[in-house]
């Protein structure tokens, strides 16, 4: 079965279309991004832009058509932080559905973090033990513990790297004050969350998934893309700390120059890592480890958990089949 998934991020619309069937690993066959950046297209009152929605119903209709090129025999789309959060979200869905026939479904951040959760066991498997997961996206950080493919625990805090940005930020670089005082900050917005997942007990494995902590993970040293998805790549305390003190004094456009920094994220990188090294210590961890696989691969393989070891083309390329993934 050839499936597509449509991620719209605060950053991207990302199609990842693979082969699949249950039971067996996912054979990622292409990768198509489109850089919207839609969380800085919300206007005073929380509304995302005409311009937004315009440039959001072109990415979507793009995407489906490229998954029917593809082959695709469903196609699995869905929204996170931007979207969830834009105060005409209903207006925009809806206006995506009836111009593109594609249904986005609207993730909650707690749906995030048990989708990505799903993925990290999966690819480390049971014998991982209770796995403690971390995810920084463009509008949140969704952390979950478990021990199971559900995690006991799952939370989603509006500490994205974008966010902060926006929000903390005033220069570029930002300001030595400007760094501690959100130091400062994060600090006291991850403690509530951190003694509730200290109180899940020790995890035997801490994990952490998507571009925000690759990036930081190959800029402390770990193993590049090019080296494959089995490569081990971990990012240390250490580690980060000594980043953060070179990279906070670079301009967006120097950190875009950095390898392995994207052009279109180097501007969130500082703020991406104030939020990973803050979440480090409020949790009194040492090391990551980088898991390849996060939300889009989690999202696959509940749709394929669903299925009943047939072909179900005869439903797909609308976009509309969020109920039987959810």
């Amino acid at each position: 079965m050839r499936l597509g998934v449509l991620d719209v991020g605060s950053n991207t619309v990302h199609l990842l279309v693979v082969d699949a069937h249950r039971g067996a690993h996912p054979i990622p066959m292409t990768s198509e991004k489109t850089i919207l950046r839609l969380a800085e297209q919300l206007d005073d009152k929380g509304q995302l832009s005409k311009a937004g929605a315009d440039q959001l119903v072109r990415a979507v209709a793009a995407a489906k058509a490229s998954a029917k090129r593809s082959g695709c025999d469903d196609l699995m789309a869905f929204a996170t932080s931007a979207v969830r959060e834009a105060g005409n979200s209903s207006e925009v869905l809806d206006r995506v559905r009836g111009e593109t026939g594609v249904d986005l479904k609207v993730l909650s951040g707690e749906d995030e973090a048990k989708f990505t959760f799903l993925a990290v066991r999966r690819w480390y498997g049971w014998s991982a033990g209770k796995l403690l997961c971390l995810d920084i996206g463009g509008g949140s950080l969704e952390l979950a513990v478990g021990r199971d493919e559900n995690p006991d625990m799952a939370f989603s805090v509006p500490l994205g790297a974008g966010r902060l940005t926006r929000t903390r930020f005033k220069k570029d670089p930002p300001r030595r004050s400007e760094v501690r005082e959100t130091t400062d900050w994060l600090a006291e917005q991850l403690a509530p969350v951190a003694r509730k997942l200290k109180r899940a007990g020790e995890p035997d494995r801490v994990v952490a998934t998507s571009k925000t902590f690759r990036t930081l993970a190959r800029l402390t040293g770990a193993a590049p893309s090019s080296a494959g998805p089995r490569a081990r790549r971990v990012l240390t305390d250490a580690g980060l700390r000594q980043l953060i003190a070179f990279i906070s004094r670079m301009s967006a456009s120097d950190l875009a120059e950095l390898e392995g920094v994207s052009t279109s994220r180097a501007h969130q990188l500082v703020a991406g890592a104030l939020v990973a090294e803050a979440t480090m210590r409020a949790l009194s961890l040492t090391q990551l480890e980088i898991c390849p696989w996060a939300l889009r691969e989690g999202v696959i393989l509940r749709r394929l958990d669903h299925t009943d070891g047939t072909d179900q083309s005869d439903t797909g390329r609308t976009g509309q089949t969020g109920a039987r993934w959810s």
